[in-house]
């Protein structure tokens, strides 16, 4: 028999083991509201197909031949792992359980995201979370992600995606630095200044600026740089010059003093901000395991911020 008739083969299957266990095509028939006659040549296909004759016909009862024995007991275990796997749907889309793998941005995810996982998971007992920090985007599919977050203007056209989060930069230095250096009052002043920044392109040292109308971009330099927000913030608390921080990063040292805004007037509109999206495969029936997350995610992000 050609493989690809197996697909086609599948209802006649099932009728075959409904009439078995029915004991006559006129029960199998009533089971599935139909009528004897057409079960009948339903059956009759499926003998013509497998070259084999599957039921013994009295006019009292059905009985198995050999080959149909053989061929039950091979429809029965493919029913039986059928209804296996229509449970597992049906388990895992009743209600959030199964476990999640999450790649979310390094700073992003210590300071915004890590937060608020104890809470999910004292609510959602069952699910479980893989939570990656990387500041490269994976590929969902090849590297078997769930969700990801990405700062970015528009997800991919091939994801689907949920806004969580504003993430801005500021300019922040300690007090120490700047009574010691001075406050520069123009993004130009920053080249007299060292500046810690990202140093993973070669154009991060160049930081654009706008105010309005006026635009400017400014090459600082410094002795100290580094990919990392939170040992960038760590520098600037020992007071080894003014760097750009996202603004959750920055916001405990500058609630306490520890830091202050250079150039509040000023907006940085360099790399590593706008919106951050959690992005997903999208899909008709979202599992709850990741529709929970996502919107656990949503509330706690939006309690301190609208976007």
């Amino acid at each position: 028999m050609r493989t690809n008739l197996t697909p086609q083969l599948l209802p006649y299957l099932a009728i075959f083991v409904r009439v078995v266990e029915a004991g006559s095509f006129s029960a199998a028939a009533r089971q599935q509201g139909s009528t004897a006659s057409a079960v009948s040549r339903q059956i009759a296909h499926l003998e013509q197909t497998l070259g084999v004759r599957l039921l013994e016909r009295t006019t009292r009862r059905l009985r198995l031949s050999e080959a149909g024995s053989e061929v039950f007991e091979r429809c029965k275990d493919m029913l039986d792992a059928a209804q296996a796997a229509l449970d597992v749907g049906e388990r895992l889309m009743s209600q959030p359980r199964g476990r999640v793998r999450l790649s979310v941005p390094k700073a992003f995810g210590r300071f915004l995201v890590m937060p608020l996982i104890q809470d999910f998971l004292q609510r959602y007992p069952e699910v479980d979370v893989s939570l990656n920090l990387s500041d490269r985007s994976p590929d969902l599919i090849s590297e078997q992600f769930d969700l990801l977050v990405s700062i970015t203007d528009q997800p991919p056209p091939t994801l689907a995606g949920r806004p969580l989060y504003n993430v801005q930069q500021l300019l922040c230095a300690s007090p120490t630095y700047l009574q010691r250096h001075g406050t520069p009052q123009h993004p130009s002043e920053l080249v007299r200044h060292a500046c810690l920044y990202l140093d993973e392109t070669p154009d991060d040292h160049r930081w654009h600026f706008s105010n309005g109308p006026e635009q400017c971009v400014v090459a600082v330099s410094g002795r100290f740089a580094s990919n990392h927000s939170e040992v960038r913030l760590n520098a600037v608390l020992g007071h080894l010059g003014i760097t750009c921080l996202p603004h959750f990063t920055a916001a405990a040292a500058l609630a306490s003093g520890e830091l202050v805004r250079v150039l509040p007037q000023w907006r940085y509109t360099g790399s590593y901000q706008g919106t951050a999206w959690i992005l997903y495969h999208p899909t008709r029936h979202l599992p709850p395991k990741l529709r929970v997350l996502i919107d656990h995610l949503a509330a706690g992000l939006g309690k301190g911020q609208s976007l």
